[in-house]
């Protein structure tokens, strides 16, 4: 037993990640002993092999050698792949046979935060195992202290010659990327210069403090450069990333957004092509239109909870070889690996959009038009965001309701659906309404509202709790 112990701030200590704003809830302290923790576990589940990555942000450098000294003090070895995107870490983890990956980021969060993501055995370590590591830091159940060493990789070539590899485009294309200062920038520059037709890049630069606009993709706000650069330069299609290029943003010609379900709509009618019957999983959020446009190409939709660990973890049980988000959240095991990746997921929207017989815009176009909210968010103590869901959920069941109950309350009435769930990550609910029509949108907004204040939560300004889509 070792002298280690380690109280990490509660809050940190995320469902799917551990995140912090540096300096306040989350320090090189934490790195260190999370490297540790993290090692030991490795260790004792027969593994000596931990890589490591981080992102752009300005605390990264810091934290990841803190975050690697603590799992050498366990014994492993360190495969550092240095500053880049998080699909790269996940890529060389996978490829070289590790037995764990830390990546260092803050992914869409504000500069000033900053975290990390986690893979063991090539699959996700999210929930009762973050849990865990915080149990064992506090009692100091590590492993003993060890000489563990250090590995100096770059994947980087290796990476972009594997996403080129699943390239099919049959023209050239003429795209705009919106790298946002993100965390690809480096990678993107080389990739593109092997790609066929006319590539710009705006802001390629690695910049931890987001100076041109803030790096989520799921926001309208954040891709009007994109947008303006789209349709000054008639370009096909634009592609944006959020700030460790794990998500993905999608415009077309038109410069109109295509959001996570849509893009999802087009991939799944390309890969069902090679998997007829496969099961196509998104998450609850999505619109009723990605649901029913999969069954009309011969796939199986699932509806899932949301969250990239359990959409994965959906994945292996199900052989499904696609899933997304409408976070930008998209996952290929398609070829490629089963982890989210913003730039393979880009690799492969371009090459369909290169062999399609039409444009990106009409294929958008062809889509049934349903009328909906973006997503909504509502302040709700951490306690009682789920008492809230249970509540809700008992009066629909009393009242007769048609109710999906996978992840929160999801309502669907001849008008369309409504949605309210507790977030995983924040003392908030999440609602989503859809409609086929303006005056269908107006009847569930009432609906949805009236549950609320059933609950003794105050009426929604739907437009102040609006986020992206």
């Amino acid at each position: 037993m070792s002298a280690f112990k380690h109280d990490f701030e509660p809050t940190s200590l995320r469902e799917y990640d551990i995140r912090g704003i540096v300096g306040k809830t989350l320090h090189p302290e934490d790195a260190y002993a999370l490297g540790r923790v993290f090692a030991s576990m490795i260790r004792r589940n027969g593994g000596h092999v931990v890589t490591v990555g981080y992102d752009g942000r300005l605390s990264s450098p810091s934290l990841e050698e803190a975050l690697v000294r603590g799992a050498v003090d366990s014994g492993v070895t360190v495969r550092r792949v240095g500053r880049g995107p998080t699909p790269m870490l996940y890529y060389a983890a996978v490829t070289g046979q590790s037995d764990g990956a830390i990546m260092v980021t803050g992914s869409h969060n504000p500069p000033d935060h900053n975290g990390f993501k986690m893979m063991m055995k090539g699959k996700p370590f999210f929930g009762e195992q973050i849990r865990e590591v915080g149990r064992l830091a506090a009692q100091g159940d590590v492993v003993p202290k060890a000489e563990g060493r250090v590995e100096t990789i770059d994947p980087s070539e290796a990476y972009i010659a594997r996403l080129l590899e699943d390239y099919d485009g049959e023209r050239p294309l003429k795209v705009v990327w919106d790298n946002g200062n993100s965390a690809a920038g480096e990678v993107l520059t080389r990739l593109i210069k092997k790609l066929p037709g006319e590539h710009t890049i705006l802001y390629p630069e690695i910049d931890g403090t987001f100076p041109n606009h803030h790096p989520d993709p799921t926001v309208e706000g954040n891709l009007q450069d994109l947008i303006k650069e789209v349709r000054a330069r008639k370009a096909d299609v634009g592609i944006a990333f959020d700030g460790d290029a794990d998500r993905v943003g999608v415009v077309d010609g038109k410069g109109e957004i295509l959001w996570g379900d849509q893009i999802l709509v087009l991939l799944a009618r390309d890969v069902l092509k090679k998997h007829p019957g496969a099961t196509i999983i998104a998450d609850v959020k999505a619109s009723q239109v990605l649901f029913d446009e999969v069954g009309k190409a011969g796939g199986k939709p699932l509806m899932w909870r949301t969250g990239h660990s359990l959409i994965k973890s959906k994945m292996a049980e199900t052989s499904s070889p696609l899933a997304g988000e409408m976070s930008g959240h998209i996952f290929f095991a398609d070829k490629w690996y089963g982890f989210d990746d913003a730039l393979y997921g880009a690799i492969r929207v371009l090459g369909i959009v290169a062999r399609l017989s039409g444009t990106l815009a009409e294929m958008r176009e062809g889509l049934p038009q349903m009328v909906n909210t973006p997503e909504l968010r509502f302040p709700c103590d951490d306690l009682r965001k789920f008492d809230v869901i249970k509540e809700v959920a008992s009066r629909l069941e009393k009242e007769g309701a048609d109710v999906s109950s996978v992840d929160g309350v999801r309502v669907n009435t001849d008008d369309g659906w409504w949605l309210l769930r507790a977030s995983n990550t924040q003392a908030v609910l999440v609602g989503r309404i859809e409609a086929r029509t303006h005056e269908g949108l107006a009847r569930l907004k009432a609906a949805f509202t009236a549950q609320l204040e059933a609950s003794g939560l105050q009426a929604p300004d739907f437009d102040a709790a609006a986020t992206g889509h």
